[in-house]
């Protein structure tokens, strides 16, 4: 099983690329992401699927919040999404394909996968087909992960040598209300660590204290957060987080020293 590269804990990495709303910069744009690569910071980027099979960067299932359009993002193909610009600014959607162009092994690029089941369950593997194509013969450091273990358990089979992590909480039933708590239970266990080849977890920053994250550091599993906003948050997350992913400040590039 791949490891992940050292270069994801040697320095933070953007939650959705550098972005910033206010100055018309939104977050997984081309903009965001050359910012991004500019400053140093390493990547975490959102991957849908459109309805011809193409890996879009974009982190919702809809086109509401984030463009004029209406509607599913697999409701429409590669090209018509990327005819859709972003609000607030002049950048569109981006492929999958293209970012890895820009990007070109510069930073490290963390891609997360969203869950395309509705539950976090078993679906058809047509977005991790899809990223699998794309990243194959990419020379960059990339890695996989998603809050959904059947995924990266696809991604263990159609992509086995790109590093693959679960995107983990404290799955507290009443902040996931369409998920059964049974359901929450076995993924706040992170029962699936092993099973789906897993090799890191980015962890919600405020359940850092968890027993089982604790566990996981203790086998030398590296261990990533998410979302820090303030230099403050950082150093209470650093305590037991190896990176952070960020949003709403720069960070120092290089982290702090035990």
């Amino acid at each position: 099983m791949p490891e992940l590269p050292r270069s994801f804990t040697a320095r933070p990495i953007a939650h959705r690329a550098l972005h910033d709303a206010a100055a018309g910069v939104i977050e997984n744009s081309p903009t965001a992401i050359r910012r991004a690569i500019g400053a140093g910071y390493g990547i975490e980027l959102d991957l849908q699927l459109s309805s011809d099979g193409v890996a879009m960067v974009f982190h919702d299932d809809t086109l509401d919040r984030l463009t004029s359009a209406r509607g599913p993002v697999r409701g429409r193909t590669a090209r018509e999404l990327g005819d859709l610009r972003l609000t607030g600014s002049e950048d569109r959607i981006p492929t999958l394909s293209e970012v890895l162009e820009m990007v070109s092994g510069t930073v490290p690029l963390l891609l997360e996968l969203k869950d395309q089941s509705g539950g976090l369950g078993q679906a058809g593997a047509d977005l991790e087909g899809a990223v699998a194509r794309d990243l194959d013969g990419y020379g960059g450091d990339v890695a996989v992960m998603s809050f959904n273990p059947y995924m990266i358990a696809q991604m263990r089979d159609l992509a086995p040598g790109v590093p693959r992590g679960l995107v983990t909480s404290g799955f507290i039933p009443s902040q996931w209300p369409h998920l059964a708590p049974e359901t929450c239970a076995a993924l706040r266990s992170i029962a699936g660590f092993g099973q789906v080849g897993a090799r890191f977890i980015s962890h919600d920053w405020t359940d850092l204290g968890s027993p089982r994250v604790a566990e996981l550091k203790a086998q030398r599993v590296p261990i990533l957060c998410w979302t820090i906003r303030s230099a403050q948050d950082e150093a209470q997350a650093r305590r037991v987080a190896d990176s952070v992913t960020f949003e709403g400040y720069l960070p120092p590039l290089d982290p702090p020293q035990d």
